[in-house]
């Protein structure tokens, strides 16, 4: 299933994109204040949001309670 079928919103494909380049370009994720400098400017609660609803579908997955123990799931 594509993310767009599973109702991604545009701003939330962004994030995840931008989170999936942070990951290849660093070896690790992103902090929040990184992934909004990296998609445009939002609060960092905002940020937290976002990636917080992803986690429910599986899209991203956390070790820790960090954003930067992140991975993205296919």
């Amino acid at each position: 299933m594509s993310r767009q079928a599973a109702g991604l919103s545009a701003r939330q494909e962004a994030v995840l994109r931008g989170v999936r380049e942070w990951i290849a370009e660093h070896g690790e994720g992103p902090s929040l204040r990184e992934i909004g400098a990296r998609v445009g400017p939002s609060s960092t609660s905002s940020g937290a949001y976002q990636l917080g609803r992803r986690e429910e579908p599986g899209f991203i997955s956390r070790t820790g309670r960090c954003w930067r123990t992140c991975r993205l799931h296919p």
